[in-house]
């Protein structure tokens, strides 16, 4: 079962998702249909890290994550997810560490795909010259750089 829940966290209203205690959604988009509103313990877990994050007390989270997609996006999101606190790599690093170097581009769309923010950190990926785009609020990308120390 799909479950969801809002909450205000770090200023945002953000939409959280989960199926069978795995994470699938963060974002500031209502989700879609086949997920039930119900406040889940394990959701309450998530909003507990996420707020933990948001005061600066959490720097990596303990939370399982469901990623859906292709495998290109998945084997993405997962080098995402090895992008530390505080640091940031531009879409052709992302591209290139994640085995395919010329897929600068690809690696910029899936970022804009991600379902699943801040635990899954597109907003750490930039391009080399600016901030890049987010697939969201651009203001929720400068918050979290900004509040990770990462805002070049």
């Amino acid at each position: 079962m799909c479950s969801f829940y809002r909450y205000n966290i770090g200023g945002y209203l953000l939409y959280l998702g989960e199926e069978n205690n795995y994470l699938t959604y963060i974002s500031l988009n209502p989700l879609p249909k086949n997920y039930m509103e119900k406040e889940t313990p394990f959701l309450k877990k998530v909003k507990t890290e996420l707020e933990e994050y948001f005061k600066k007390e959490r720097t990596t989270f303990d939370l399982p994550v469901k990623l859906e997609g292709t495998a290109f996006q998945k084997k993405v999101w997962r080098c995402m997810q090895t992008i530390s606190y505080g640091t940031t790599l531009s879409y052709q690093e992302l591209a290139v560490k994640s085995g395919h170097p010329k897929a600068c581009r690809a690696v910029g769309n899936v970022c804009h795909n991600n379902k699943i923010l801040i635990v899954v950190p597109c907003h750490r990926v930039v391009a080399k010259n600016h901030l890049g785009g987010f697939g969201c609020d651009i203001s929720l990308k400068i918050k979290l750089l900004s509040l990770e120390g990462s805002l070049k």
